[in-house]
Protein backbone atom coordinates (compact mmCIF):
# COMPACT_ATOMS: atom_id res chain seq x y z
CA UNK A 1 0.00 0.00 0.00
CA UNK A 2 1.18 3.41 -0.78
CA UNK A 3 2.59 5.64 2.26
CA UNK A 4 -0.46 8.42 1.44
CA UNK A 5 -3.03 5.99 1.08
CA UNK A 6 -1.21 4.17 5.08
CA UNK A 7 -1.12 7.61 6.49
CA UNK A 8 -5.12 7.73 5.66
CA UNK A 9 -6.06 4.50 7.55
CA UNK A 10 -3.86 6.11 10.31
CA UNK A 11 -5.77 9.19 10.01
CA UNK A 12 -9.21 7.24 9.69
CA UNK A 13 -8.09 5.38 12.85
CA UNK A 14 -7.68 8.65 14.56
CA UNK A 15 -10.52 9.68 13.85
CA UNK A 16 -12.73 7.03 15.05
CA UNK A 17 -10.78 6.93 18.39
CA UNK A 18 -11.75 10.59 18.38
CA UNK A 19 -15.59 9.97 17.65
CA UNK A 20 -15.81 7.47 20.32
CA UNK A 21 -16.16 10.02 23.45
CA UNK A 22 -19.24 10.97 21.77
CA UNK A 23 -21.46 8.09 22.12
CA UNK A 24 -23.20 7.47 25.33
CA UNK A 25 -24.51 3.82 25.37
CA UNK A 26 -22.02 1.37 26.59
CA UNK A 27 -22.69 -0.94 23.25
CA UNK A 28 -22.27 2.18 21.02
CA UNK A 29 -19.26 3.03 22.73
CA UNK A 30 -17.54 -0.44 22.51
CA UNK A 31 -18.40 -1.15 18.77
CA UNK A 32 -16.48 1.97 18.20
CA UNK A 33 -14.01 1.10 20.23
CA UNK A 34 -13.84 -2.22 18.30
CA UNK A 35 -13.60 -0.65 15.33
CA UNK A 36 -10.85 2.02 16.08
CA UNK A 37 -8.85 -0.92 16.99
CA UNK A 38 -9.36 -2.71 14.44
CA UNK A 39 -7.89 0.10 12.08
CA UNK A 40 -4.79 0.59 14.46
CA UNK A 41 -4.27 -3.07 14.29
CA UNK A 42 -4.28 -2.56 10.37
CA UNK A 43 -2.23 0.38 10.16
CA UNK A 44 0.30 -1.04 12.73
CA UNK A 45 0.44 -4.02 10.23
CA UNK A 46 0.74 -1.84 7.45
CA UNK A 47 4.25 0.33 9.50
CA UNK A 48 5.26 -3.40 10.97
CA UNK A 49 4.99 -1.27 14.31
CA UNK A 50 4.04 -4.41 16.40
CA UNK A 51 3.35 -2.58 20.01
CA UNK A 52 0.21 -0.60 17.52
CA UNK A 53 -0.51 -4.28 17.01
CA UNK A 54 -0.35 -5.33 20.31
CA UNK A 55 -1.85 -2.51 22.19
CA UNK A 56 -4.58 -2.62 19.97
CA UNK A 57 -5.41 -6.50 19.60
CA UNK A 58 -5.50 -6.12 23.64
CA UNK A 59 -8.19 -3.10 23.22
CA UNK A 60 -9.98 -4.60 20.42
CA UNK A 61 -10.12 -7.65 22.96
CA UNK A 62 -11.40 -5.83 26.11
CA UNK A 63 -14.27 -4.01 24.45
CA UNK A 64 -15.64 -6.97 22.54
CA UNK A 65 -15.58 -8.89 25.97
CA UNK A 66 -17.22 -5.96 28.17
CA UNK A 67 -20.01 -5.71 24.97
CA UNK A 68 -20.40 -9.27 25.22
CA UNK A 69 -20.43 -9.13 29.09
CA UNK A 70 -23.04 -6.85 28.82
CA UNK A 71 -25.42 -8.14 26.47
CA UNK A 72 -25.02 -11.83 28.34
CA UNK A 73 -26.11 -9.64 31.69
CA UNK A 74 -28.94 -7.71 29.82
CA UNK A 75 -29.80 -10.85 28.23
CA UNK A 76 -30.50 -12.55 31.46
CA UNK A 77 -32.10 -9.51 33.65
CA UNK A 78 -34.94 -10.09 30.46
Amino acid sequence: MSPPMTEMVGWIATAVFVASYFFSKPAALRGCQMLGAALWIAYGVLIAAKPVIASNVLVFAAAAWTLARTRRNTTARV
